[in-house]
């Protein structure tokens, strides 16, 4: 099928390419990146000879290629994993097309044949994407189709099969995803109500997962619906949001098979003006991994998206510890509030002063006994019994963070941020018995431009723990030269490590050029082991020392 597609869009194109009305009126665009790695041998890090999972190159390339024209547009991306980077999952060793579509649109419709990406609301019963940092595709090959009746009204519907790696679709293997969405925004939908303060949007969502039972054990559902519903009310300065999810029982490798139903709540309310915001955020996720295959554990055939409510760190430090969605069970709320001091006061200064504080803490849910006779998630039973408001003692992260962003004068400007964190690396990173982290996190990022065009960058990190590896400390200097060049030299240093023998250096040198929609970047060095999320989603990162080259570019 996939290459019946590309015949059908080489064809389409070559095709166009012959009439010149389609290549006046059409437009192409594309974007290729190509990621490698070269690695050395590194005693201190325990790499004693130049090989990582026995190869000594890393080479992650993609390019992808748009054509439109009209109504139609149609698109490939090519990937090559000759072999996959340090920390990618090896069953993406490979080359191929695997994103091929083709699209049809009118104000009406909106038809779509092929490997395509799509979302229902926040994601938390259907949501398809492509992350490549994290080697990440789940993308549905079927069909999906989009219409839209009136102003105001969104009807989507849509079938396929996820990704998985290069292997093809066997009906013996993961299962079919089918889905349906409405959403209604009122003040599109009624004309009296489009200048209205008062904003309404509410949706509602299905989606149902077929896959075949041949467990010689268990008696599972080949049909796993989930259901969610959702409203966005914003009345002036204030907003809210919230959705609710509900899947059926689900017995899978995730859940240790029990028959627990799935439940998901994401709520936030928040209010903003000038100068100043305010938000609360609140999620209760229980068993609520939902995928396409449920024999699979790893990060993969996710039919939908459990959205974390923790802050997204920039810095290597406060990043080091990033939080992972608990799809079993979790509680966790987040805190989020932004102030501008004003300009002209005596602590805003010129410019003003930014001040950003933010709180977040997710726990484990409350699981009892269905009776006295059955363990908690003991496989092939119910599971255990929970009650929806309540909270466990049980913690698996926590976040304070306050940061403050000044600017001095037109040269200088500075972010100085702390960071109290707790993190539970038994359950995070797959640790048993480990003690959970505690850590406190300073930094002051500090920003010299001493011309229009060139400016140097000083950041200065330290981290204090008594858990895991200790304290850690890190340096950086970057000199840009806009709006082409950037040159860096950066440490990290794990100086609290117990074990005086890994008590390493960390350090990168780094250099990269970009002229127009085209950048190269060079970076040596070494690369700590530990964990890299992007949206909540994480994989493991190995040791590793060498040379990395980025290319990207666009057109």
């Amino acid at each position: 099928m996939r290459k019946i597609y590309l015949i059908i869009l080489i064809s389409f194109i070559g095709y166009a390419s012959q009439a010149q009305d389609f290549i006046k009126n059409a437009n192409i665009n594309g974007s290729f990146q190509v990621d490698g790695q070269f690695y050395q041998a590194d005693d201190d890090l325990g790499i004693t000879d130049s090989l990582i999972a026995g190869r000594k190159i890393g080479l992650n390339g993609f390019g992808k290629i748009t054509y439109s024209y009209g109504n139609f547009s149609a698109g490939m991306r090519y990937e090559a994993f000759l072999t996959p980077i340090a920390g990618f999952d090896s069953r993406q060793e490979g080359n191929g097309f695997p994103n091929i579509w083709a699209s049809y649109r009118t104000d009406l419709i909106d038809v779509t044949i092929g490997d395509f990406y799509e979302q229902f609301g926040n994601g938390l019963i259907l949501r398809t994407y492509e992350e490549w940092t994290l080697g990440y595709d789940n993308a549905l090959n079927g069909i999906r189709v989009v219409l839209r009746p009136t102003n105001g009204i969104t009807l989507k519907g849509l079938y396929g099969s996820q990704r998985f790696y290069w292997e093809k679709y066997e009906r013996n293997s993961r299962g079919i995803v089918r889905g349906m969405d409405a959403e209604v925004d009122f003040n599109s939908l009624v004309q009296k109500w489009e200048s209205s303060k008062v904003r309404v949007i509410i949706g509602a969502s299905g989606v149902s997962k077929y896959q075949r039972d041949a467990d010689p054990l268990y008696n599972l559902p080949e049909n796993v619906g989930a259901f969610a519903g959702r409203i966005n009310l914003n009345v002036g300065k204030i907003g809210f949001m919230t959705e609710y999810g509900n899947k059926i029982n689900d017995p899978s490798a995730m859940n240790n098979y029990i028959y627990q139903e799935g439940k998901a709540l994401l709520s936030s309310l928040s209010y903003s003006q000038r100068g100043f915001g305010v938000s609360l955020q609140v999620k209760r996720v229980q068993n609520m991994s939902f995928k396409s295959d449920r024999g699979t554990t790893s990060n993969a055939l996710d039919i939908n998206f459990l959205p974390p409510i923790n802050r997204t760190h920039a810095y290597s430090l406060t990043a080091k510890y990033p939080y992972a969605t608990q799809p079993n069970g979790e509680m966790g709320l987040q805190f989020q509030l932004n102030y501008k001091i004003p300009k002209g006061s005596k602590l805003g200064g010129k410019y003003g002063t930014g001040i950003a504080i933010n709180f977040s803490q997710v726990n484990d849910i409350v699981r009892d006994k269905v009776n006295d006779t059955t363990e908690i998630n003991e496989s092939g039973t119910l599971g255990y019994t929970s009650d929806f408001f309540k909270v466990s003692d049980a913690i698996f992260f926590r976040d304070f963070n306050i940061e403050f962003d000044k600017k001095f004068n037109a040269k200088w400007k500075a972010v100085i941020q702390y960071m109290n964190l707790y993190y539970d690396i038994a359950t995070m990173e797959g640790h048993p018995g480990e003690e959970a982290v505690n850590a406190n996190i300073a930094l002051a990022d500090v920003t010299w431009s001493f011309r229009s065009d060139k400016s140097i960058r000083f950041e200065l990190q330290n981290m204090w723990t008594k858990q895991d590896d200790g304290n850690w400390a890190a340096a950086l200097v970057e000199y840009t030269i806009a709006p082409k060049w950037f040159f860096t030299l950066a440490d990290q240093y794990n100086y609290g490590n117990t074990d005086k023998d890994m008590r390493n250096h960390y350090y990168i040198v780094s250099a990269g050029y970009t002229k127009e929609s085209s950048r190269i970047a060079l970076t040596y060095g070494r690369q700590s082991q530990g964990v890299l999320c992007v949206g909540g989603v994480c994989r493991q990162v190995p040791a590793s020392s060498g040379l990395t080259v980025t290319i990207t570019t666009s057109f």
